[in-house]
């Protein structure tokens, strides 16, 4: 239900939530029509340039310089590396001699996340590693594997002088095992075969839905290093991880829509050829304001999955509302200058809820557009775009958190 007056990405794309369409009365099934918002760049040819572009150097420089802020540090990268060539080595031992080790099989070792795509960001050394077993994950099997790695790594480990920062230890979760040292951590994930997905049972082995996840990680990291390895995405995908972690609107954008927002932004033209880094940071608050992630928009396919899944009914749609909020929030702030508080170089994240005034402009932040709807009477229609929204499907999680 959408208040009156008030349709979220309405008017820059003609997806207003509130539009009702109506079809011939033999059409008793409603067809759902996704539609693109309105992109300035993807229309370019129907609105050409009048004036040349403006000068936009201080925001590229603006850019450049906070993605190196949240670039890790050599040392941490070291530390990182280190830690992650251990742990691969032991593991690829144990898949192609695994010994007495009979607890379960190893069918390979895969690393993913943040550390192999390249877009870790600094303070959160971690590092995760997909481990595939022929056997079944039964959940046992994590705890012996894992004291596995830590003998082994212990063993290799006898003959350095080892600081005491970089002493390891064990630890357990519900999706695997954590080797670390004050200075990184490896998280190993534990998969199986895809085959083997339909024999688990829930008292004997590892959760469904994690085990999945592990496995999308892979193909997220194999797209990733396929179709996003331009050093201009890498960049938009740390500053949108930022913006994530420091707006509450954009909070449900997680890792993998970060990368898959980022490189649309850059690749997805006419052109087909990288956009600079300023207009693609300029593109992404303009799509998201038009409604690029509202219920009837096409938004973006996930190109892992099979079918059309678009990777924003992952949210609900109070939370699709608040990030289109945000984004017509903060659009109009970047349009009058406010970069440096966008950014986080001038730390102020009340900017997109609080009103702010840019050289005399005043700048109110937008209200939500959302609200749940009551229970529908006899003979009232859905809303046509809202009959794919109303219902959120699972999104194979990235469990890269960094």
């Amino acid at each position: 239900m959408v208040r009156p007056g008030l349709m979220r990405g309405g008017g820059r794309g003609g997806m207003g939530m509130g539009m009702r369409v109506r079809g011939a009365p033999f059409m008793n099934k409603k067809t759902f029509l996704p539609r693109h918002p309105f992109d300035l760049t993807l229309a370019e040819m129907a609105f050409p340039r009048v004036q040349p572009a403006q000068d936009d150097s201080v925001l590229t420089n603006a850019l450049l310089k906070r993605s190196q802020d949240l670039t890790p540090t050599a040392a941490e990268q070291t530390a990182i590396s280190n830690l992650v060539a251990k742990v691969q080595g032991v593991l690829d031992n144990i898949v192609i001699a695994p010994g007495d080790f009979t607890k379960c099989q190893l069918e390979e070792v895969r690393q993913v996340g943040s550390f192999k795509k390249g877009t870790m960001m600094a303070g959160s050394n971690v590092a995760d590693i997909v481990i595939i077993l022929k056997s079944l994950p039964t959940k046992d099997c994590a705890e012996a594997l894992g004291k596995k790695v830590e003998e082994d790594l212990e063993k290799s480990m006898k003959t350095e002088v080892v600081p005491k920062a970089e002493a390891l230890s064990l630890t357990y979760s519900e999706k695997g095992f954590e080797i670390s040292n004050s200075l990184a951590k490896v998280r190993c994930l534990i998969a199986t075969l895809p085959q083997n997905m339909r024999k688990l049972e829930t008292e004997k082995h590892l959760d469904f839905k994690i085990i999945q996840s592990h496995l999308a990680a892979i193909r997220h990291t194999r797209w990733f290093e396929e179709n996003a390895h331009h050093s201009t995405i890498k960049v938009l995908i740390r500053i949108l991880k930022d913006l994530a972690r420091r707006f509450d609107g954009f909070k449900p954008l997680n890792p993998w829509i970060c990368d898959l927002l980022a490189h649309s932004a850059i690749m997805n033209n006419p052109s087909r050829q990288a956009l600079p880094v300023n207009v693609a940071f300029r593109r992404v608050f303009q799509l998201l304001a038009s409604g690029l992630f509202v219920p009837g928009s096409a938004g973006i396919t996930d190109p892992c999955e099979v079918g059309h899944f678009r990777v924003h009914t992952s949210m609900t749609l109070v939370q699709q509302d608040e990030c289109c909020m945000t984004a017509q929030t903060l659009v109009r702030v970047l349009a009058h200058g406010g970069y440096k508080n966008i950014l986080g170089l001038v730390e102020n994240t009340t900017v997109a809820n609080e009103m702010s005034v840019w050289d005399g402009v005043v700048v109110s932040p937008m209200e939500p557009a959302y609200e749940k709807p009551s229970e529908k009477k006899d003979g009232e229609e859905d809303d046509m775009e809202c009959v794919e929204g109303e219902t959120i499907s699972e999104e194979p999680i990235e469990l890269d958190v960094t």
